[in-house]
């Protein structure tokens, strides 16, 4: 697959777009869990993707050209809207919440890891990829992996309960994306994925703000220090507006199943910046529990061929 990507000139750069989707993503972790320490995980939520659907609203008006605009009906912008319900608000809800009771190094292995797992896992339920023998131990290595990391979540440093239920919900969270991601085609048959990524972040965005107003009302905002505002405008621009847009193209270009191969490198940049930024690490059991969990997601999702000709 690699050498694919790399041969073809056509497929090359949705995997750069892929890869710069990851960096943000990856560096949006730490960013998310230094505005969480400030202010309400809701409030937040709906703070990264109001922004990130101004962002988006601007660049549609900007960019996208008159021919695209005709081809998408209300239907198909109806279909990326009610994504958003389960990609942006749901996934946010439960990711805020797990990030305010978790450190971001857990988020940024849980989430990403476990998403392309969980989707191969669904095509092949479904029947439509192969279950090959490396798929299936790749799938029962990671299932192993998650039992370990989420046993020693408990004893970790600045473990505890609140860490388990921390962790559970980025688990909650990291179905929800994999069915957001499996759903993109879909979405993207009639629609460009600008205007897709916008209407799905829009109506994600909607729902975020109607959620986080009783928490709203009690924030004092003129004690919010001047960084946390900083962190506001590079999560809502880069890892949101920036990030779901290239996301949605890689997967209109290559798939749901090449994309979330992608996602393995958001685990080297989340934990990188946690470790680095916030001071964050793993106790020994998390840590052989995430190398397990990766070495079984890596081996499910490219059946064993990763850099292979």
């Amino acid at each position: 697959m690699v050498s694919t990507a790399t041969s073809d000139p056509v497929r090359t750069r949705p995997y750069l777009l892929l890869g710069t989707t990851m960096l943000l993503w990856g560096s949006g972790f730490g960013s998310s869990k230094v505005i969480v320490d400030y202010l309400p995980h809701p409030v937040v939520a709906a703070l990264r993707f109001g922004g990130g659907a101004v962002a988006l609203l601007i660049a549609l008006r900007l960019f996208r050209r008159g021919g695209d605009a005709r081809r998408a009906s209300w239907r198909d912008r109806a279909r990326a809207a009610g994504a958003g319900v389960l990609g942006v608000f749901v996934y946010n809800v439960l990711f805020f919440w797990g990030l305010s009771l978790a450190p971001a190094i857990d988020g940024s292995t849980i989430v990403p890891v476990m998403s392309p797992v969980l989707t191969t896992s669904f095509l092949l339920l479904a029947g439509k990829e192969k279950a090959s023998p490396a798929r299936v131990a790749g799938l029962a290595v990671g299932a192993a992996g998650a039992l370990i990391f989420f046993a020693g979540s408990g004893g970790a440093a600045g473990g505890g309960q609140g860490r388990l239920a921390g962790d559970l919900l980025f688990l909650l969270s990291a179905c929800c994306w994999a069915a957001f991601t499996l759903a993109g085609r879909r979405v993207l048959a009639g629609i460009e994925p600008l205007e897709a990524t916008t209407y799905a972040t829009l109506s994600g965005a909607v729902l975020l703000a109607v959620y986080s107003v009783p928490s709203a009302v009690e924030v004092a905002w003129q004690s919010v220090p001047a960084h946390v505002w900083l962190n506001v405008v590079f999560v809502a621009l880069g890892p949101t507006a920036v990030a779901n847009l290239l996301y949605y193209r890689g997967i209109h270009a290559v798939g749901p199943a090449s994309a979330s191969i992608m996602m393995f490198l958001v685990p080297v940049v989340g934990t990188t910046c946690s470790a680095l930024f916030l001071g964050e690490s793993f106790g020994t059991v998390q840590a052989v529990g995430a190398a397990v969990l990766l070495v079984g997601a890596v081996l499910a999702v490219t059946q064993g061929r990763l850099g292979t000709r």
